[in-house]
């Protein structure tokens, strides 16, 4: 069994928005790693979702373009397995960008299942998966890996459509996991 102290700050961050969000759950720390990071459970326990947590620093302030900066929230990095993902025992992916900027979190959250299609859409021949995700000051937020720079400009300027890469719909929308937990 590992120590509990070795969860990473992705986790350590989900974990206590969790808890200061809901009171009435309970998070589960798992003694070793079997691609879920979390168990969060109904106040009496009878009621389960297992949470896999992917984290990224802001890459606004230091890789983010002039023009963007007062436009964006935050941008987040991340590389991923594109078979990990779709065998997932994981109910649910968070993926959560630390903002620099306004010193608050953003988290993606969603459905493995949901993340697995959306990638072999965007990135359907690269086995392992290079992941941008850009918040907008609008609360939008979109999938830009291998996108031109007039395609981030019309994110920035909140002018882009393409509905696969928008992601805006699990920003900071944790009714998956209330859901998960809800006796209705």
């Amino acid at each position: 069994m590992k120590p509990i102290f070795t969860i990473h700050a992705g986790e350590y961050l989900v974990g206590s928005f969790i808890e200061k969000t809901y009171k009435d759950y309970n998070v589960w720390i798992p003694s070793k790693d079997t691609g879920v990071d979390f168990l969060v459970t109904n106040k009496d326990n009878s009621l389960t979702a297992s949470i896999q947590v992917k984290f990224s620093k802001d890459f606004l302030i230091t890789h983010g373009r002039k023009e963007h900066q007062g436009k964006l929230v935050s941008c987040g990095w991340w590389t991923l397995n594109r078979e990990k993902i779709k065998k997932s025992p994981a109910d649910l992916w968070v993926m959560v960008i630390h903002t620099f900027n306004d010193k608050n979190m953003q988290y993606v959250v969603i459905d493995p299942k949901e993340l697995h299609s959306r990638m072999s859409k965007i990135h359907p021949t690269a086995k392992s998966l290079q992941t941008y995700l850009w918040v907008t000051s609008s609360k939008r937020c979109w999938e830009t890996r291998g996108l031109k720079k007039t395609d981030q400009n019309l994110i920035a300027n909140d002018k882009y459509t393409n509905a696969v890469r928008n992601f805006s719909q699990f920003l900071n929308n944790w009714s998956l996991l209330e859901n998960k937990l809800s006796n209705t």
